[in-house]
């Protein structure tokens, strides 16, 4: 039966940390309705989004914008157009703003000085004073965190570390290009502890090349002597179209689609034992953690960091290719580090591209996060919050019948649930609701 749901379900879809999904932004929405849209925020916390796209060594398995340098001055510039662009957001939005969130990743954000670390935090909260409960989330590489470096982030306000894993064992390590002892992982996450920093995430990761179902086991296990209050498990996206350098894993020691998914399996069965509550489809959290207590609140949200607590309708995007959200529309910063550095220094707010969210995708996107977050959603409810009929998703009814049939949900009324068996393919579920998912020439990874 897997193997018969895995060939029919088991295609490419998108993430869905956004609808519409980052394709089908166009560079017809630029900096002027950005302007527009800043100058009108409403009087509420925003979040702040920093993308630092530099790293020392390439890691074959990443997706993300980033460039390899083995010299600081690159950064220091950056750093720089970081806070003109910054203080240039600060201007376009109305004053006296506050931040509930702030989030640095890569790249790696650690590979910033503690100078540097210190004086981006410190112009961020100038600028958009935090609440009393901000949050402020960095993700770590181990590799390059020294003592100096984690106790400049703990003077910065560091509240959660997000730290890179993917995987333990020495040949997957090899294979993708990321050679991370356990022992600097440990002492990463001990060091951060000591400064007082107590919650932390590991990032891990199954479908990576020569790794097995034991492999991943293996790695679960020492991951769970570090005691992590979150552990995300992400599935190797293998998108070399997309991503040249991926080119560089073989991609016949990659598992197959049915071994991925009895390596996912397994590894949640491992981490639900061992008191680690399922959030969503690749989260897994202790039930006294924010990301716990904001799922049984029915509170979970979804962004492009992946499932959040911030609950902030305005995500404002720092940096090179950073992304950004307001109540209608979605925007993308330049991804080229000089087009985006020439743009900050002219005074401009750097936006390639971006989309204006209708009050159709804005239905739609409220269905799909629900279904995302909570693997259920009342249509009627949702429809009814704006001021639509549910006859206006009819499109999506005769494909979720269909799953239906096969077990994957049940639809009674208005209400959709996702079964257990639906669960692993929930984006599959999901781009029923997506009227854009057929058009144009996106590809997307695998839903396995």
């Amino acid at each position: 039966m897997t193997h018969d749901l895995i060939s029919r379900y088991g295609g490419n879809a998108p993430r869905y940390t956004s609808y519409p999904t980052a394709p089908h932004f166009s560079a017809d929405i630029g900096e002027t309705p950005y302007r527009a849209r800043l100058a009108s925020l409403a009087p509420e916390p925003i979040s702040l989004y920093v993308h630092i796209p530099f790293c020392d060594t390439l890691c074959w398995f990443c997706g993300c914008h980033t460039k390899i340098t083995r010299r600081y001055e690159p950064v220091l510039d950056y750093v720089d157009i970081l806070i003109l662009e910054m203080a240039e957001l600060a201007r376009a939005a109305p004053p006296n703003m506050q931040m509930s969130h702030m989030h640095w990743g890569g790249g790696s954000p650690t590979l910033l000085t503690a100078n540097d670390t210190l004086r981006l935090a410190r112009v961020a909260k100038n600028l958009f004073s935090p609440t009393e409960a901000f949050e402020f989330a960095v993700e770590i590489d181990p590799r390059e965190t020294g003592e100096d470096r984690i106790a400049a982030l703990a003077e910065a306000g560091l509240t959660r570390a997000s730290i890179g894993v993917q995987d333990f064992d020495s040949q997957v390590q090899q294979a993708i290009n990321r050679t991370q002892s356990f022992e600097e992982t440990a002492a990463a996450a001990h060091s951060l502890r000591n400064h007082g920093v107590q919650s932390l995430n590991l990032d891990l990761m199954y479908g990576l090349p020569y790794q097995t179902l034991e492999r991943t086991l293996r790695t679960i296990e020492q991951a769970l002597t570090l005691a992590p209050d979150r552990v995300a498990l992400f599935g190797y996206a293998h998108v070399p179209w997309m991503k040249s350098h991926q080119r560089l894993i073989l991609e016949e020691a990659l598992p197959g689609p049915l071994e991925r998914r009895e390596a996912a399996d397994a590894a949640a069965e491992l981490l639900i034992s061992a008191g680690y509550r399922q959030i969503g489809i690749d989260h897994f959290a202790l039930p006294g953690d924010s990301l716990s207590q904001a799922c049984d609140a029915g509170m979970l949200r979804r962004n492009f960091q992946g499932y959040t607590t911030d609950q902030a309708t305005t995500l404002l995007p720092v940096g090179a290719s950073s992304i950004g959200r307001l109540p209608d529309m979605f925007i993308q910063n330049e991804p080229s580090l000089k087009s985006h550095a020439r743009r900050v220094t002219e005074g401009h707010l750097p936006i390639a591209k971006g989309v204006l969210l209708s009050m159709d995708d804005q239905l739609r996107a409220a269905v799909i996060e629900r279904l995302m977050c909570a693997f259920s959603v009342d249509l009627a409810a949702i429809c009814t919050l704006f001021g639509a009929d549910i006859a206006c998703l009819s499109d999506a009814f005769p494909r979720l019948r269909a799953m239906e049939q096969d077990g994957l949900l049940t639809h009674n009324r208005s209400q959709i649930t996702v079964t257990p068996v639906g669960k692993p393919y929930i984006r599959q579920i999901a781009a029923c609701f997506d009227t854009y998912f057929s058009q144009g020439t996106a590809r997307h990874s695998s839903t396995i």
